[in-house]
């Protein structure tokens, strides 16, 4: 999903797709623009564009950026990664994506919101801990729990 987009408005990106012949189609959220230099989640747009009957990815490194913040590039704050993960996880995705490396202040580009390589394994345990509970005993979150 475009940073600028509804999540909503995915379904005539998934149409196009599909009318392209495409029909291996992964939805993502990456955060909507907040102002200058800001980016925000909102996790209402998971079960909104599952709804739309896509899987739903969350590219957790994209989320926490700050398009521009650093004046001639982007900046971010990676310290925000882990838990906005945890939240994506709780209400249910079907894949996660981040950028890693082994030392992000040296990194080329995006530098600022990636997660450093030596903090995966704790970051995986988590994210599959939380994974388990949701799909074993509660379920994704969906927009029809109130049965109205």
């Amino acid at each position: 999903k475009a940073q600028f987009m509804a999540p909503e408005d995915m379904r005539s990106v998934a149409n196009k797709c599909r009318e392209a012949g495409n029909e291996q189609i992964i939805l993502c959220e990456r955060g909507t623009a907040f102002g200058y230099h800001e980016l925000s989640v909102d996790f209402r747009s998971i079960p909104v564009m599952r709804g739309l009957g896509y899987p739903v990815m969350f590219d957790a490194t994209h989320s926490v950026q700050k398009p521009g913040g650093q004046g001639d590039s982007s900046g971010g704050d990676r310290a925000y990664v882990l838990p906005l993960i945890r939240a994506a996880v709780a209400v249910g995705i079907d894949a996660l994506f981040m950028e890693v490396h082994p030392d992000p202040d040296v990194a080329k580009c995006d530098g600022p919101n990636m997660v450093p390589l030596r903090n995966m394994g704790e970051v995986l345990r988590q994210t599959a801990e939380i994974d388990k509970i949701v799909k074993e005993k509660i379920g994704f979150a969906s927009l029809d729990w109130t049965g109205e």
